[in-house]
């Protein structure tokens, strides 16, 4: 598999670390190795960790390159009128661990059968450098749990990604939270969606990461 790095910034460096140890072909694509179509044509599927904005620029030479891509650029809305030569993953938080998570959030969509009166307040922190706020994996926990959720965002040092979901009841509080401790969790989930990419004949349409990856557990 050879893989076409776009970026290789804090989580990027780790996905270019990763292919290394696993003795994978990593073409890494930044100002001193420009994108063009015809280079990202050479790889066997792309990954991209690009910030929002700089994703954006490039967006109609990784369409052009008919490549399959695998995608944690944040922040940003998609066209709507995509013609994709090759499917895509796209995801907010690749960390395989997350869907153990999202299976233990959606139990909450039945809280009210046995509470009248609860809150749910998700706490999230990052590094300084992430410029959305909440975070997608926050805005996707209150939706995965089926209720309205008071969201609060923290940005300080050099954080990985700490979500806190706390529960609150009249007499007591259940609290559910993950830390990530190393980008190379995200590194790891975008490799495995790689592969995934090119092992699966998926449609060329834009796929969800957590939906791809829930199925294993299924």
């Amino acid at each position: 598999m050879i893989v076409g790095l776009l970026g290789a910034g804090k989580t990027g460096s780790k996905v270019q670390e990763i292919c290394h140890e696993q003795n994978l072909s990593c073409t890494v694509f930044n100002t001193s190795n420009p994108i063009t179509v015809e280079k990202l044509q050479t790889c066997d599927v792309l990954v991209s960790f690009l910030p929002g904005p700089a994703f954006l620029e490039v967006l109609p030479m990784i369409v052009e390159s008919a490549k399959p891509l695998v995608s944690g650029s944040t922040g940003i809305d998609l066209p709507q009128n995509l013609n994709l030569k090759a499917p895509w993953i796209i995801g907010h938080n690749f960390s395989l661990g997350m869907n153990l998570v999202h299976a233990m959030i959606n139990i909450l969509q039945k809280t009210n059968k046995l509470f009248d009166e609860f809150g749910l307040a998700i706490h999230e922190v990052h590094h300084t450098k992430k410029l959305d706020a909440p975070s997608g994996t926050a805005l996707k926990w209150e939706k995965w749990s089926g209720n309205k959720a008071q969201i609060t965002s923290e940005r300080t040092g050099d954080v990985v990604g700490d979500h806190i979901l706390s529960l609150n009841l009249d007499s007591e509080t259940i609290t559910l939270r993950h830390e990530a401790h190393d980008r190379r969790i995200f590194a790891k989930g975008a490799l495995w969606a790689a592969h995934y990419l090119l092992k699966n004949n998926l449609s060329n349409d834009i796929h969800d990461f957590e939906q791809i990856a829930g199925k294993e557990l299924l």
